[in-house]
């Protein structure tokens, strides 16, 4: 079926979390999910499981992990067997899973900022200790500097985590960049946990690659996090994967995890399951609607606002802007809010590098794009 994806769905009053935080009068350009209805085929399998009435404890039907082996074999070429793939309520959970199973307190956790903040946060709250070798910023890219990568690695690192796409600036790492990352974690024994939660929001001419496919020896040091939740719009339904090739590791896991992580709830299985199955042709109809609004995006700032420079974004739909130009003083963020009334992330919470930097999603339809954008662009002309 065709999608219109320029369709406003109301989202007040649902208790969505981007749409509830701020007052009705602010464009809410920032909680990672998009403001467009599913494919048909979720909604259809979830009315049909409502439908049956009766949600007592479930276990997950072996058909899901088929359509992700399925999946993922066609798409990446990657082989994985039932057994490696354990069920997540979320990502993040699958993080903070890592984050303990892996390093002890006290012991190290690797992350690359600018990225999505609970890579740079969690390790912390559990007592870890962060290593953050920032990414390399070269003109409106982002890459790795593999020398300063390594030598923040000490006795004490026991775990990389891998943003892949990465969140927020937006790159699809090579296979060049990603061997030599792989070569590098294991000669020093690093644990790598890779979430490529964005994996499917690729955009034409790059090409996404699971780092555990590089080779068996990288397989078996990795754990990749995988979710529906991002690439359908079914981050509400809380179900993603943890593939983990290492019965080790997997032991690990499984024993870190154990009466905390129990299950994931009924109707998360049913989309997961339909998406995975049949959501193929609302994901082609969405990406090249988001691709649109990439470039859309793109040349507003660059015909509308000179000023702000916007990465490179060859994955995701969150654009990482660049106001350190601009003349704001402050904070950009707070800028926007107050004088555009446009609610947008904040580029410090991502961590180094962050400083005068906003994130804009834009998963929505052109229309609220746009008068986003206006507000930015009038913001700035009064300066």
């Amino acid at each position: 079926m065709d999608y219109c994806f320029d369709e406003i769905v109301d989202r007040r009053g649902t208790n969505a979390v981007k749409w509830s935080t701020y007052p009705d009068d602010i464009i809410p350009m920032w909680v990672a999910d998009m403001d467009f209805r599913s494919a048909e085929p979720i909604i259809r399998a979830l009315r049909e499981r409502v439908d049956h009435g009766v949600f007592g404890y479930t276990r997950p039907a072996p058909d899901l992990r088929r359509a992700l082996q399925d999946r993922v074999k066609t798409v990446y070429q990657w082989e994985i067997h039932e057994e490696e793939i354990l069920l997540l309520t979320g990502i993040v959970s699958g993080l903070n899973i890592a984050f303990q199973a892996f390093a002890g307190p006290g012991e190290g956790v690797l992350a690359q900022p600018p990225v999505y903040f609970h890579f740079l946060r969690d390790p912390v709250l559990h007592g870890r200790v962060l290593m953050d070798p920032p990414l390399a910023r070269n003109g409106d890219t982002y890459e790795i500097d593999f020398e300063r990568f390594e030598k923040s690695i000490t006795q004490q690192t026991r775990l990389f985590v891998l943003c892949n796409p990465h969140n927020p600036v937006g790159r699809v790492f090579t296979r060049r960049e990603l061997e030599t990352v792989a070569d590098i974690c294991l000669r020093h024994h690093l644990v790598i946990c890779s979430d490529e939660i964005h994996c499917d929001l690729v955009y034409s001419g790059f090409r996404h690659i699971p780092i555990a496919t590089l080779s068996p020896q990288v397989a078996d040091q990795t754990i990749t996090l995988i979710a529906p939740s991002k690439t359908y719009n079914v981050a509400g339904l809380d179900c993603g994967f943890a593939v983990i090739s290492s019965e080790r590791l997997r032991r690990i896991w499984q024993n870190a995890s154990y009466g905390i992580v129990s299950g994931v709830n009924i109707m998360g299985y049913v989309a997961a399951l339909a998406a995975l199955r049949d959501g193929q042709d609302w994901l082609n109809q969405v990406m090249a609607y988001l691709e649109a609004n990439r470039d859309y995006l793109a040349a507003y700032i660059r015909d509308k606002m000179p000023s702000m420079r916007m990465c490179n974004m060859e994955a995701t739909y969150l654009a990482w802007l660049d106001c350190s130009q601009t003349g704001i003083r402050g904070n950009p963020a707070q800028f926007f809010l107050k004088e555009a009334r446009v609610g947008l992330n904040n580029g410090p919470d991502f961590g180094k590098g962050g400083e005068g930097f906003v994130r804009l999603n834009f998963a929505c339809p052109r229309s609220i794009l746009t008068e986003a954008l206006e507000r930015m662009s009038t913001a700035l002309a009064r300066l």
